[in-house]
């Protein structure tokens, strides 16, 4: 099927007489009718559902859409995006163990990773995303476990370059982890270009409406974990906590990493989706192929809009031709990019706080990718507690305005901003 169809039909196929839509199970436990048939669940021996904590099945449905999307073997749901990203990385990395992550990636994972995740012994290398080759190599460890990045940086929207990653880290034996959120399987598919792990933030353009958090793990299959077993213990050893099962015999390249992430770390984490959230996110699926391409259109004239106004200092979109990432955005975005625009406005701050309050159709909200166009000064607001030159050094000028293009028509989006740059 192509993509368009897999949003539509992947996940589910409802037999004669079931519901044409993904049920919403809205069940915290399973019955069963003796202790043996459910003991074959808690061994992984037979499928089924036991406690929600660990599987739901419609979770479970709106995941297999999502891995068939990406073009993976296993996908899990999780609570949040960020829970998505810290399960990826935990699954493999545990105290002592290096990870390398690139710098351009959202705020709040850099948070996760340098400090909480720092506090728990995981090490993390930050590089440039345009480092050299060789520069890249030096910053891997013979025990270093992943690398991460993001396909489009949020909300830096540097453009990662995956498939030279994805070298660099099977060259040291490690999987290549990418944050997939801003483009979509739409736009990109990562593990096309050689990544092994997928995450998202469902929260954004995948769910689309501003109606449910949520996040996803998407394994390709196809990182061979046994022929680097040394280095993933976890993976390659017996899990004396779930009766000594070794994830990477047992369900091979295809289901080890999301098997270990649901009887392992969701069972003693809990950050689990709740149904009703993945009922909604289904939906938005099945219009992600439909409002994708809106968004970038609506966003590409947007971004030719404010780089022609007078009274715009800057514009940072990737489908920009004088952007410095648009010919790798031509590489891995050949369909477009995604909604998000950056730009500073004549004056700095005081000007961008004046053009802030014009605003009727531009929503200020702190959210971005869903159907509204959202906008957001991040010197008065997220990041108000720091001076012009703190803001200047963390690459957040204190003219920036960050604009999430929504799916309105984009002649009032455009007026709108007209009147209010004046």
């Amino acid at each position: 099927m192509k993509i368009e169809t897999k949003c539509i039909q992947a996940g589910y196929e409802p037999k004669n007489g079931e519901s044409r839509m993904i049920p919403i199970v809205q069940s915290t436990t399973f019955k069963y009718d003796s202790s043996e048939e459910m003991g074959k669940r808690f061994d992984l021996e037979a499928e089924g559902y036991f406690y929600t904590r660990l599987q739901n099945p419609t979770n479970d449905y709106v995941a297999k859409k999502i891995a068939a999307l990406e073009g993976g073997t296993a996908a899990m749901l999780t609570s949040s995006g960020q829970a998505a990203s810290f399960y990826s990385v935990f699954n493999l990395a545990g105290a002592g163990d290096p990870v390398i992550a690139s710098t351009a990636i959202y705020g709040g994972t850099y948070n996760l990773f340098s400090v909480t995740m720092k506090r728990m012994g995981i090490d993390f290398t930050f590089v440039d995303p345009d480092i050299s080759d060789e520069e890249l190599q030096a910053a891997f460890r013979p025990n270093t476990k992943a690398v991460f990045g993001e396909t489009i940086a949020n909300p830096a929207l540097v453009v990662f370059d995956i498939e030279r990653f994805a070298a660099a880290a099977h060259r040291n034996g490690v999987p290549l982890i990418v944050d997939n959120t801003f483009a979509t399987p739409i736009n990109c598919r990562p593990i096309e270009w050689g990544a092994d792990i997928v995450t998202h933030s469902t929260t954004k353009y995948m769910d689309g409406h501003d109606a449910g958090v949520g996040g996803c793990i998407v394994d390709s299959g196809k990182f061979d974990w046994m022929a680097h077993a040394e280095k993933f213990p976890g993976l390659t050893t017996p899990d004396e906590s779930y009766h000594g099962i070794t994830y990477a015999e047992r369900f091979g390249k295809e289901g080890a990493f999301i098997t270990k992430c649901t009887a392992q770390l969701m069972r003693d984490l809990g950050s689990i989706q709740s149904p009703q959230n993945a009922f909604l996110l289904n939906l938005g699926l099945e219009s992600l192929h439909v409002r994708m391409q809106r968004h970038c259109e609506n966003a590409q004239k947007v971004a030719e809009f404010l780089e022609g106004h007078e009274k715009v200092a800057w514009v940072n979109y990737p489908g920009l031709e004088s952007n410095k990432y648009y010919e790798r955005a031509k590489k891995y975005l050949p369909n477009g990019s995604c909604g998000v625009i950056s730009f500073g406005v004549q004056g700095g701050r005081s000007a961008a706080e004046a053009f802030m309050k014009k605003l009727h159709v531009a929503m200020i909200a702190t959210h971005v990718a869903d159907a509204h166009t959202c906008v957001l000064h991040p010197a008065s607001s997220t990041h108000r507690q720091m001076s012009d030159e703190e803001l200047l050094a963390a690459g957040v000028p204190a003219d920036l305005v960050r604009l999430s293009v929504g799916i309105e028509n984009v002649d009032d989006i455009i007026a709108d901003l007209q009147q209010a740059l004046g």
